[in-house]
């Protein structure tokens, strides 16, 4: 099973922000935008119809959370996908997702020894 060291008052803070900005679906879908290449905070936006400032909001806690990192070019405010938050993240679950294989695994020998027995 996968070792979890408990997080500093400095990761744990860093982790809720990230689950907070992975829980609004308009996030996710930005960021789904984003892992295909860069965009500006108006084309991430645009598939809901949102304005630039509501675009912001949401790019605004993306950043919070070090999921996405915002440039000045020009006029345009260009984003970029940062993967090393989300590998914060997938460590954490991947601790619960080997804490519940390995019980799910001794509830499976467990019946089967009550079956056999």
């Amino acid at each position: 099973m996968v070792e979890l060291e408990l997080p500093t008052e400095r990761q744990d803070q860093r982790l809720d922000a990230i689950f907070h900005a992975l829980a609004d679906s308009t996030r996710r879908t930005m960021l789904q935008l984003l892992a295909q290449g860069d965009c500006s905070v108006g084309e991430l936006g645009a598939p809901f119809r949102m304005s630039f400032a509501g675009a912001s909001k949401h790019v605004k806690t993306l950043e919070r959370a070090g999921l996405v990192s915002r440039t000045v070019q020009g006029r345009a405010h260009v984003c970029r996908l940062e993967p090393a938050a989300l590998a914060t993240a997938d460590a954490w679950l991947r601790y619960y997702e080997g804490f519940w294989g390995g019980r799910l695994d001794a509830l499976e020998q467990a019946l089967r020894d009550d079956a056999a027995g």
